[in-house]
């Protein structure tokens, strides 16, 4: 095969993409192996890719490819997220640019434009992973709405109903007025939003009174049913057993009196309104308060809006508060910071709630999930500072509100046979149903006709909460093959910001639904932001293109770009200079094998400098892959790509090929070429997970290979002995060859002009790098002298001093005067720093880091001045 001179990433990256899957490198069946498992964070259905897609599935692969390269059997199970809210949202817009309203749909009709959407679009977000590289098991493609894993999602909640773990209850909730659904309290984000706090005067029934209440919602008090003192507060102890009048609807409510209430914020009076504040739920309850609900569910008012019947809360809000100016009942409005609730999926304000909704008690689930995680570490978080939010969040859980008023998703499995609270069973199917309602109902005649499935679907982290489980058919079939084998599963990556939506609650049903942790390892990636540490979202625009990146750059070049900033748990500040980064790497690696081919081979002797160039680059190899083998362990995939990145860059590419080349036009000999192609397959295989295209295409490019010998499916390299003394030797001798060329460079003298170098022979100096210096300075013979050399060029390599003599090739008193001026300089720097040193209060005050720079330059500059003051003397 030909090596075309360029490195093309849209040439060979579908070409490679398709010959691993035509020789199924991806797919996994149970076997002797030892497995290697993950589950993907399933995306939405209607998702395309994003940067922390990118970013969240190439670490995926880059785990899964080494523990394939390490002979493990590698299963990573990829799928879909059926994301009711949003996706129902997508659904019902599509239908009103038809002129279709969802209410004059029946829920079969809806679910078959539902599914016509799904089936459109889902799977986009799959397809788009391809171009990254992922390696998925596709024959094992999961979509939370399939069959099983519905009926999955069903049995779970009957089981759990039958174990009393799920109720049903009316209670505060949040709504989403938009989604017209009920949400989680995790679902909830909470936003700082300057607002108003309104002053609003109340007359007390029956005299001249007035009552002065603070609220940072005036539109809520057409529900309110009380208003509340503190019974220690002596400003209002005449109101005591009064009533008063509501301004605009004149309701006449009493005056209740409740420790509850805040003597210090606003008047120290408290508006009690039940339908719309779990506080004044509360309250209400305690104090048998009438609860007025004032919001229909898209959070317009309702009858008891009054002449406001219809608009919008917030519309409301304006024109009640000019209102009340009007008539003399606003008595001031204040600026004040508020925190607004709004919806995680559309961004709307959450208005509390009260409605019937179905719940999970969450109290007893969660302690096997907290003791996994902080005392037995079966499960462990990287990095360990999420251990603390995890504690926070499992130690004050709260029920889990699962229901949710939308048609897409998993329909509740209760069934209703009368209008009494407890007129319902909870079955996996009508026909069950049926013979639970006959028993339950003591009627034996009812019929399946009679029976009304309750409306609502479950949350959609309730299907996915079973992911681990499901996807190998774990709940229906509890024992079966694959998931005695796969499960548990091995790794997850994850954002930290559904640790509690998604991965705490895989924790919690890993221990109900196995007995067993659901994975042993997460790792918990940073958020993806701009440069401006910005989170990257569409509305910003400040997200590019995913596959425009790929594009441009090549997968690899991507993937490079995007693990080289991304440690465990800290948000990558992403640069598409790092995409650049990634595909110049790309083409150091394809031109440095284009290099290595172009070389003739010959039968030669092989030169002492190549010979000990490959030995101290195995040992340099075999340290990194220790270093490399940490990383991995500590998840700092980032550093295991550095470590490969200067491995290649720095000791491959820029020492090793310098090291071996042979003398223009002349072959290399056949043991250091063999040797050479070793140690780049090597470089290849620790590369792969990384870069699987560009290292597929030149590792087939080296030889002709049978799809057994693909690198795909190769052996990573295994850990062997470091020898130290090789590496050590190699640094001393690298800095002799950076001091030799850093003459050259100042002095203007070409590589092809061969200089001499002597040594002062102060004690026991190794001579077995000479060849390599040598080599690759072009000095033609090294001298061990006993004293120093007059006009000579000095350096100095740790106490060992170094002189090039310039015969001539330099202007003798010109450079006096230049060395003078450094040293001159170099003696300035060195007061300026030991000054710095010598404050009292820097020294004290200063970071350690700081002051260890510091103390740095001071040494720096003393031996700088030795060395300067060494060439004068000889030049002098």
């Amino acid at each position: 095969m030909g090596i075309p001179s360029k490195y093309d990433p849209q040439t060979i990256e579908g070409q490679w993409y398709d010959y691993w899957i035509k020789h199924n490198y991806f797919h996994s069946e149970p076997d002797e192996r030892e497995p290697y498992t993950i589950v993907i964070p399933p995306p939405n259905v209607t998702g395309v890719l994003h940067m922390g897609h990118m970013l969240n599935n190439t670490i995926q692969d880059v785990l899964i490819r080494r523990a394939r390269l390490m002979g493990k059997n590698a299963c990573w199970v990829p799928g879909t997220d059926h994301a009711s809210i949003a996706t129902e949202a997508k659904v019902v817009a599509k239908l009103k640019e038809q002129g279709i309203e969802k209410k004059d749909l029946s829920r079969e009709e809806f679910l078959g434009h539902a599914w016509d959407w799904t089936h459109e679009y889902g799977g986009v977000i799959l397809e788009q992973l391809k171009k990254l590289g992922c390696s998925c098991d596709w024959d094992r493609t999961k979509f939370t709405m399939d069959a099983n894993m519905s009926a999955s999602v069903i049995k779970v909640f009957v089981d759990l109903f039958n174990k009393g773990l799920i109720y049903r209850g009316y209670r505060m909730v949040n709504w989403d007025p938009e989604a017209k659904t009920t949400l989680s309290d995790e679902e909830v984000i909470y936003e700082e939003r300057q607002g108003l706090l309104y002053y609003l005067s109340y007359k007390i029934q029956g005299s001249e009174d007035t009552l002065t209440i603070a609220t940072t919602r005036p539109e809520t008090i057409l529900g309110d049913t009380a208003i509340c003192i503190n019974p220690n507060d002596e400003r209002y102890a005449h109101l005591r057993g009064k009533k008063a009048i509501v301004p605009i609807c004149n309701r006449v409510i009493p005056i209740i009196e409740d420790e509850y209430v805040d003597v210090e914020f606003g008047t120290g009076c408290l508006k009690v309104t039940p339908a719309h504040d779990v506080n004044d739920k509360e309250l209400g309850d305690k104090h048998n308060l009438e609860t007025i609900d004032i919001f229909n569910e898209d959070a317009t008012l309702n009858s008891y809006g009054l002449h406001y019947e219809g608009q919008d809360r917030f519309v409301v809000r304006k024109a009640i508060t000019k209102e009340l100016e009007e008539k003399g009942f606003l008595v001031k409005t204040e600026n004040h910071l508020n925190k607004v609730g709004t919806s995680e999926r559309t961004k709307a304000v959450i208005e509390p709630r009260l409605s019937d909704q179905w719940f999970l008690r969450m109290e007893d689930l969660a302690k096997p999930a907290i003791k996994a995680v902080l005392e037995d570490k079966e499960v462990k978080l990287f990095p360990k500072k999420f251990e603390n939010t995890y504690r926070h969040w499992m130690e004050n859980i709260r029920d889990w509100n699962i229901s949710r008023q939308l048609w897409w998703g998993q329909q509740i499995p209760a069934y209703y046979f009368g209008d009494g609270q407890d007129d319902f069973v909870v079955a996996e199917s009508k026909e069950l149903a049926l013979a639970l309602a006959k028993k339950k109902s003591g009627n034996p005649n009812l019929t399946v006709e009679a029976l009304r499935q309750d409306e609502d679907a479950l949350d959609t982290w309730f299907s996915s909460w079973i992911w681990p489980i499901s996807v190998f058919n774990g709940i229906l079939e509890p024992d079966n093959e694959e998931v005695n084998y796969y499960y548990p599963t091995n790794d997850l990556v994850t954002g930290p910001d559904i640790l509690f939506f998604w991965v705490a609650r895989m924790i919690v049903s890993g221990y109900e639904y196995r007995d067993e942790r659901p994975f042993q390892n997460v790792y918990l990636t940073g958020l993806v932001r701009d440069k401006q540490r910005r989170k990257m979202s569409k509305s910003l625009g400040n997200s590019p293109d995913a596959l425009q990146l790929i594009k441009d750059y090549g997968a690899d070049g991507v993937r490079v770009g995007l693990l080289l900033s991304s440690a465990a748990g800290n948000d990558l500040m992403f640069d598409e200079a790092l995409c650049q980064q990634g595909k110049n790497f790309a083409n150091k690696i394809w031109n440095g094998f284009r290099l290595l081919k172009g070389w003739e081979v010959a039968d030669l002797p092989q030169p002492e400098a190549s010979k000990l160039g490959i030995e101290w680059y195995t040992a340099k190899f075999n340290k990194a892959l220790v270093e490399i083998e940490d990383h991995f362990s500590k998840y700092r995939i980032s550093d295991a790509l550095m470590a490969i990145y200067k491995l290649i860059w720095d000791d491959y590419s820029s020492w090793l090929l310098e090291i071996i080349k042979p003398a223009y036009q002349q072959p290399i000999d056949r043991t250091t070429f063999d040797a050479v192609i070793q140690i780049f397959e090597g470089n290849l295989k620790l590369l792969h997970p990384f870069m699987p295209f560009l290292t597929e295409e030149v590792w087939q490019h080296i030889t002709k290979r049978s799809p057994e010998e693909a690198l795909v499916v190769a052996k990573w390299p295994e850990v062997q002995a470091v020898d130290e003394d090789l590496i050590a030797g190699f640094d001393f001798a690298s800095e002799v060859v950076s001091g030799i060329r850093t003459i050259r460079k100042e002095k203007n003298i070409p590589m092809k002009e061969s200089l001499e170098l002597s040594v002062l022979n102060e004690g026991n100096i190794s001579k077995e790098w000479d060849v390599v210096i040598a080599k690759l300075t072009n000095v033609s013979q090294i001298a061990y002298v006993d004293s120093s050399v007059d006009g000579a060029l000095t350096f100095r390599v740790k106490s060992n001093e170094y002189f090039i003599p310039m015969s001539g090739a330099i202007d003798v008193e010109a450079e006096i005067v230049k060395l003078q001026d450094e040293l001159k300089y170099t003696k300035g720097f060195l007061v300026s720093v030991q000054k710095k040193l010598s404050n009292e209060r820097f020294v004290n005050n200063a970071p350690e880091q700081v002051i260890s720079i510091e103390r740095k330059k001071e040494a720096d500059a003393i031996a700088k001045i030795e060395t300067l003051t060494k060439s004068l003397e000889n030049l002098q």
